[in-house]
């Protein structure tokens, strides 16, 4: 999602990786990556972050990156996503009303009890990365 997006932008703009997965069994987002610069805030410039994630299931991993990068210091957040619930998307959008905008290429209305998305696509750090049954 990075390369496109990239792509889509009228210039070129840094990018730095925040790495979340929920935990199974509690569902809470766990930061396993984080390559923002450690002494520096976003330059003046640009508080703007775009924030890229397949799925806003739960909601917890995007609010724990939308905090990561409000205490970083970004000013406004776009999250975009090809696919979320409703529940999600909106636990993620009030994590900082008026700075955050979600992007959602399409909702699902429901959550089952072990926090996947239905119908959903299953899981896609699953997909991405062929961890199933590991």
């Amino acid at each position: 999602m990075v390369d496109a997006i990239s792509l889509l932008l009228p210039f070129p703009v840094p990018i730095h990786h925040l790495g979340l997965f929920r935990e199974p069994t509690t569902l809470q987002p766990v930061e396993y990556y984080n390559n923002l610069p450690y002494h520096s805030s976003p330059p003046a410039d640009d508080h703007l972050a775009i924030l890229v994630d397949p799925i806003i299931a739960t909601g917890g991993t995007a609010v724990a990156a939308i905090q990561t990068l409000r205490e970083w210091g970004v000013s406004r957040i776009i999250l975009i996503a090809v696919l979320g619930s409703e529940e999600g998307v909106h636990r993620a959008a009030a994590e900082w009303e008026g700075s955050v905008e979600v992007w959602v290429g399409g909702v699902d209305n429901r959550l089952d009890a072990k926090g996947m998305i239905c119908p959903g696509v299953g899981d896609v750090g699953d997909r991405l990365f062929l961890t199933k049954g590991k």
